[in-house]
């Protein structure tokens, strides 16, 4: 046999394969990374509980900042529905890929320089370019002509209002009211403050989906039908 042909034949059988080179490159890279993580946990007091206690938090934090928030109900202005002190999970993503919020809705938003230097949790009863009037000849709200059932989340005894208005809602603003009227600090009552009474759409945080303590009252909130044949303010179905 050639002699030149055997020793190619050698050499190529005494190097080690791709395969085998990039194995080796990932074990040395995993390697590295399990001796960072065991330099890490020799420096924090208490080691690895203390390491995944730090990556559990800065879950929720990243969770809390873009994701879904826990807001707690700081008044009776949502009852019966939403009780002093239940804890609702509010979806921070339902807006923010060109969604808008829909009547009906439950929102929480920053009332800073309109309601008050606080969040505020309150149900959209009407969107930009709405006609909101209170009330019909029955006693209900209308919006863009259409009179609206709101008796079965409505607080017991309640009106929808004690005061008349008729605005029409700016775009890019929503007009709120709480579903315990008798007892909510709304739109209604800040018709003469700056902005008008009306939220800017900007302003809210997300809207409030579950209700996840206590673990009695867990259930999801769903967008009451009252709304759905409210035509849009152009005329269209909306």
């Amino acid at each position: 046999m050639d002699t030149e042909a055997q020793q190619t034949e050698r050499d190529r059988s005494s190097r080690p394969s791709d395969s085998e080179e990039i194995s080796d490159t990932e074990g040395q890279e995993g390697r590295s990374r399990f001796a960072l993580v065991s330099r890490i946990t020799e420096w924090l007091p208490g080691g690895r509980i203390t390491l995944t206690a730090l990556f559990c938090l800065v879950f929720l934090l990243l969770l809390n900042a873009f994701v879904v928030q826990p807001f707690q109900i700081p008044s009776g202005s949502m009852e019966n529905g939403l009780r002093i002190g239940d804890r609702v999970l509010v979806n921070k993503l339902a807006y923010r890929f060109g969604a808008e919020p829909r009547r009906g809705d439950v929102v929480v938003f920053d009332g800073t320089g309109y309601f008050g230097d606080a969040d505020y949790i309150k149900r959209v009863v009407g969107v930009g370019g709405d006609h909101v009037v209170c009330c019909d000849k029955k006693g209900r709200i209308e919006v863009n002509g259409r009179s609206v059932d709101e008796s079965t989340f409505l607080y017991p005894g309640d009106g929808p209002s004690s005061v008349a208005f008729d605005v029409v809602v700016p775009d890019g603003t929503l007009f709120v009211l709480g579903d315990h009227r008798a007892e909510s600090s709304d739109s209604r009552d800040h018709l003469g403050s700056p902005g008008g009474g009306m939220i800017p759409v900007d302003e809210v945080i997300g809207r409030a989906d579950w209700i996840v303590w206590p673990t009695a009252h867990w259930t999801r909130l769903h967008r009451p039908d009252a709304y759905a044949r409210v035509p849009a303010a152009d005329g269209a179905d909306g």
